[in-house]
């Protein structure tokens, strides 16, 4: 669409909607509204009060080249380049994994049982965990690791964004972190096989990193390793929160078990699924 003068809001979103109905059928309505309303800071019941209102052509031309991405398959995130975690709206791109609803329910976990204290964020990504960590608890600290310089770029930015204080930290999974320093550690590691992440959605293969989504032949490695050695920076009693692959959750738990973890549980995501590991390191 070549624009010369101001563009109405209601063509542009009728456009856009018959642009993204191959890919997105069911939402192509709604997808288009997010995305002219991340453009003009309108939100889109704003968008409905104003259909009359018009846009600048650069605005307009801008506008449909991001639906147009998001039609080819990009993700509406990186389309628009913000995500939604809890109260934040954060900075998304392919640096990192895309936030996801299911992952909110790991800041609950560890806010319902601590928050106050150092808590550590393993392979932190955006930044979403540790940021909501500052934002809603009352921590002395928040430590946010990545081996990914990319994704700690990002998550600085996320930081600044937000204006919330997070220590960041570049090293893998919690071999960086000083012994017995930590009163919970929390992480949405890789936890994936390879035939996982090959059968993943291509929006999701070709738009988010590969190394923060598989995890070894049986997708438990990072996991495993966490299990083992979060017990070293942890406080007596710490308690260590994880996300986890919904199939494995049993197995999660022996292995938590069997690293000497104390009442180790699977708990559920949102959608009724087995998402979350929770323990605690012994007293001793």
């Amino acid at each position: 669409m070549k624009v010369d003068s101001g563009a109405g809001i209601a063509a542009l979103l009728a456009e856009a909607t018959t642009l993204l109905m191959a890919r997105h059928p069911d939402t192509a309505r709604r997808t288009a509204a997010r995305i002219l309303g991340d453009l003009l800071g309108a939100t889109p019941a704003e968008l409905r009060l104003d259909r009359t209102r018009t846009v600048s052509p650069e605005q307009a031309e801008r506008f449909m080249g991001q639906a147009r991405d998001a039609a080819a398959g990009i993700p509406l995130e990186h389309v628009t380049g913000y995500a939604g975690f809890r109260h934040l709206e954060l900075l998304s791109d392919a640096r990192a994994l895309i936030p996801r609803p299911e992952t909110e329910g790991l800041v609950d976990l560890v806010l319902k049982r601590m928050n106050r204290g150092v808590v550590a964020d393993i392979g932190t990504g955006s930044g979403a965990i540790a940021l909501a960590l500052a934002a809603e608890g009352g921590f002395d600290t928040v430590v946010a690791v990545d081996r990914s310089t990319d994704a700690l770029a990002l998550a600085r930015e996320n930081a600044g964004r937000t204006g919330l204080r997070i220590a960041l930290i570049q090293g893998h999974l919690a071999a960086p972190l000083a012994t017995g320093r930590f009163d919970a550690v929390v992480s949405n590691p890789p936890y994936l096989t390879a035939s996982e992440y090959s059968a993943l959605d291509p929006a999701v293969r070709e738009h988010e990193p590969r190394m923060a989504l598989e995890s070894g032949a049986d997708g438990l490695a990072a996991t495993r390793e966490l299990l083992d050695d979060a017990r070293r920076v942890l406080r007596p009693a710490g308690w260590l929160a994880l996300e986890i692959d919904a199939t494995r959750g049993d197995r999660t738990r022996t292995l938590a078990e069997e690293f000497g973890w104390q009442g180790a549980a699977i708990h559920l995501d949102l959608f009724g699924r087995e998402r979350y590991l929770l323990a605690q390191r012994s007293e001793r």
